[in-house]
Parts: C-alpha cells; structure tokens; sequence
C-alpha cells in the first residue's frame, strides 16, 4: 500500500509540473521580460533589421534580421536550443512569427516582448547603442501640420507593411496633386511623437486638418479610404 500510495503522489506531482510548464507564459510585459532577462542562462534576440537595432536596443541582445531568412537562420544557428530565448521586434508581428518558427525547430523555451521594443520604450526602460540622429521636434510637426490638410505617414523603410504603402501613397499623390501635403514620420526615429500619437505598430496614417487630427488609420489602408478622409 506504502508503494502504491508513493507512487500515486509522484504521479500527481507530475501532473502538477506539467501543467505548470504547460500554463508558463510565453508573452510577457516589458516589467517582467526586464525581469526575466537579468538570469544568466537566457539568450536575448533582437529580430528588427541592422538600421533599427543601431536606433537602440537592449542590453546584451543578440541580432537576427527577420526580414533576412538567410541571415536569421545563420545567426540562430549559434542560439542553444536548450537554453531560454528571450525574443523581440519592434511590435510583436516579426518576434511571433520567428518565435513560431524557432519553437518549430526544436527550441525549448521561446519568451516574446509583448508589443515589442515600442512597449519597451513606453515603459521608459533602458536601451543601448541609440543613435544620436536628432528626432524631429513637436515644434517642427506643429508646424507643418498647421493651417493646411496633411496626411502623416508614420512608417519606417524596414517594415515590411510600409513598403507595401509606397506605391498606394505615390498613387494618391499623383491623383490627388494640390490637395494635401505629406509628412514622414521615421518609426525608428521620431520616438517622441510615435509615443506622443501612440504609435505602437507600424504603418499609422493620420489626416489632419488645420492642426486637428480628422481620421487615423492604424496598419494598412486603401487609396481610396485615404482619399475620401482628405476630401475638403
């Protein structure tokens, strides 16, 4: 009976561990991923491209451009498998699928910033190795969304969703020449603003008019919607 009874709590003591791995979280906040990072056996990756990493990064990350397969899976190749990786992107979008792909690949403990490095910079934590590529100012923004209709393009020439709007946007200034003024946010620059309008994933448009923001489209958006928002 003493065997049996033994052997009955080691078998929910089981239970118990499995669930408890099973319900582990792999998406954490910027508090507990800065927590969480601070052990010495975690591996730390940093899936944005070379231009964004240079913009600022955590300490002691390692990098792998997402966006580069061929450079993702060389770089990767020299992460432990058995050891956890601690992974992030600028929003999310670049770390869950490379997360996805790792885990696939046999890695046992794949961790992501939730809301990537903006959610980071939003929870003012420390970075390294930012560029001292000066933002551009409130004043100057104000100023140029002043007295006219602007279309703010909040984007980056490494987001992939942003390059796909290249030729929407081309075209909606070709068709809609005298009608509206375009300004540039840089996501990987303009921190300020991107913080000050919210800014957490890239691309965001927004339409102002005479100073005032009139419509905002977060993520992709149709010439035509853009057109009807900038119509007098």
């Amino acid at each position: 009976m003493k065997i049996i009874h033994r052997t009955a709590i080691a078998f929910l003591f089981g239970l118990i561990l499995i669930s408890c791995q099973a319900q582990q979280k792999t998406n954490l906040t910027a508090d507990e991923f800065e927590k969480a990072i601070t052990k010495d056996s975690v591996q730390i990756l940093d899936v944005r491209t070379p231009e964004e990493y240079s913009a600022g990064h955590i300490k002691n990350t390692l990098l792998a451009n997402w966006n580069d397969k061929a450079e993702f899976s060389r770089r990767v190749a020299f992460v432990d498998k058995n050891k956890p990786v601690y992974i992030y992107c600028l929003a999310g979008g670049r770390s869950a699928a490379a997360a996805k792909q790792l885990r696939s690949e046999g890695y046992e403990n794949v961790i992501e910033l939730s809301g990537g490095i903006n959610a980071w910079k939003a929870a003012n934590k420390p970075l390294e190795g930012k560029s001292d590529e000066k933002q551009m100012t409130e004043e100057a923004f104000n100023a140029a969304i002043s007295g006219k209709t602007v279309l703010v393009d909040f984007g980056a020439t490494w987001c992939p969703p942003c390059k796909k709007m290249e030729p929407v946007i081309k075209s909606l200034q070709s068709n809609h020449a005298n009608q509206f003024e375009l300004v540039k946010v840089d996501g990987g620059k303009d921190l300020d603003l991107l913080k000050k309008y919210a800014v957490t994933a890239l691309p965001v448009f927004i339409v102002f008019k005479n100073g005032k923001q009139v419509w905002r489209k977060d993520g992709v958006a149709t010439e035509k919607e853009m057109a009807e928002a900038l119509r007098p």
